[in-house]
């Protein structure tokens, strides 16, 4: 017997707003989502002066770079997450999603953070029952790479 596919639209519109608008820090960093769906996430950012880590330069700063590739990467653990459970999402299965964190990323700085706007992206690599891995990248308004990291978290 075949079984419908979960529509997951309807949970994960909540989970988009929780990490648009309610995580204070997101919110500071005035971080928008692009696309967050079962294969992954985007977010935005726009350049701002206090976003500014060389004054020479006027470059974007490394922690607001990492900070934006760890976002991607945990709301790219979240779909991972769901795209794997493939089953009704419940409370328990809900929980779970507080419980997810970070517990090792890498970032390559590919080129000095200059744009408009940016772009933070992930993929994920792997999904088990404890922990994801997801691949993230920064680009600017004009597609440039700007970094790249590999996430670990935990989401079991």
């Amino acid at each position: 017997m075949d079984r419908a596919k979960p529509d997951h639209s309807l949970f994960l519109e909540p989970l988009r707003e929780m990490f648009e608008n309610k995580i204070p820090f997101n919110r500071l960093l005035g971080m928008k989502v692009v696309s967050f769906e079962e294969d992954g996430a985007c977010i935005r950012i726009d350049m701002r002066e206090d976003f500014v880590g060389n004054f020479f330069l006027e470059t974007l700063h490394g922690g607001v770079i990492f900070s934006v590739l760890d976002v991607v990467g945990g709301m790219t653990s979240v779909a991972g997450l769901i795209k794997k459970l493939r089953a009704d999402l419940s409370k328990e299965t809900a929980e779970r999603f507080s419980k997810i964190g970070t517990i090792d990323m890498r970032i390559d700085f590919i080129r000095p953070g200059r744009g408009k706007y940016f772009l933070g992206t992930g993929t994920q690599l792997r999904t088990g029952n404890k922990v994801a891995v997801n691949r993230m990248e920064l680009r600017n308004d004009e597609g440039e790479l700007i970094a790249a990291g590999t996430g670990t978290y935990l989401v079991g």
